[in-house]
């Protein structure tokens, strides 16, 4: 049996489908022209944020499983999987840790204008300390929101290692481990000196973070996104932080177009390419994750992750 590896994993997960008589087949490029034509013979698919299209799906032959390289499936055209009998899950949870942390490093840098700072610094620029103004996160509020493992793994940093009062706002999950809900959004934005975003894209929560939101949000507070581009209406999180009723965002995932628009324009908005979940010990935990997920899925076994009901026509 052989899995197309769409995009590098680590090595471990490699092993592991080696040591089970899986051959690895590694793809040239994530573009979905090439995954199309290597995927015949493939009865595994592993892939990354290139996802996985109609049009590749349907010139498989042999493909049973796709698996998602971490917790992020937009990308997988699940209805075409269904439709050709093939079960799609993912790795939700393995990289939690790592995107927490790196939220908490975004919400740093946001306040105290760690970037701008080492700019200025290497521009031979003086001044930027009296000129600017810096917060500290202790003490404050914070809103997260979506209450699965990267939002609980931040919230408990933070009133750990901050003395945080940390609100929830995230309607489908009834535990939040004794932290405070609120029940509207515009009411933990009034209240929040930082915003945090966890909670996955749906229909429901596409532009959450708009012009009506950031007009409730309470005046210099800071955002920070490590979920989903589609969260944030962009042009309305310019306009508030150009009137500095924002006062700083850190963004991990955002839309092609942000760092030359107007959101790239500011320097109080802090870029990263993606980097939640790209530490070593978060690919390792993914990557072994995932290879578990295909071994499960060959052997007949539905892994707890499965996002789809495919139906067998063939049968």
């Amino acid at each position: 049996m052989k899995c197309l590896i769409v995009q590098p994993v680590h090595a471990d997960g490699i092993v592991l489908l080696r040591e089970a008589g899986i051959e690895p087949v590694f793809c040239s490029s994530a573009d979905m022209a090439t995954v199309a034509r290597m995927i015949p013979g493939c009865e595994a698919v592993i892939t990354r944020d290139a996802g996985l299209s109609a049009a590749a799906i349907n010139a498989a032959d042999a493909l049973r499983v796709v698996v998602v390289h971490g917790a992020g499936h937009d990308a997988v055209d699940k209805e075409a999987a269904s439709e050709r009998g093939v079960l799609v899950c993912n790795t939700p949870g393995a990289n939690a840790r790592s995107v927490s942390e790196l939220a908490l490093g975004l919400a740093l840098a946001v306040a105290r204008r760690i970037p701008a700072a080492d700019r200025s610094e290497r521009a031979g620029m003086r001044g930027f300390r009296e000129m600017e103004t810096f917060t500290e996160l202790s003490g404050k509020t914070t809103l997260i929101v979506g209450w699965g493992a990267t939002g609980a793994g931040l919230g408990h940093m933070l009133r750990a290692a901050f003395d945080a009062r940390v609100l929830v706002y995230s309607p489908r999950t009834a535990d939040v481990g004794g932290f405070e809900r609120v029940e509207k959004l515009e009411d933990g934005l009034a209240q929040a000196d930082l915003v945090s975003l966890h909670t996955p894209l749906r229909p429901e929560t596409r532009g959450l973070i708009d012009a009506r939101a950031l007009s409730h949000i309470k005046p210099g507070a800071i955002l920070v996104n490590t979920a989903r581009a589609g969260l944030v209406d962009e042009t309305a999180l310019a306009e508030a932080i150009a009137s500095r009723r924002v006062a700083g965002a850190g963004l991990d995932v955002y839309s092609h177009e942000a760092t030359s628009g107007l959101l790239g324009q500011s320097n109080r908005v802090i870029f990263t390419p993606h980097l939640g979940g790209a530490t070593l010990e978060a690919l390792r935990r993914v990557a072994i994750g995932s290879a578990r997920n295909v071994l499960m899925a060959l052997s007949g076994e539905r892994p707890a992750t499965a996002l789809n009901d495919p139906v067998r026509t063939d049968a």
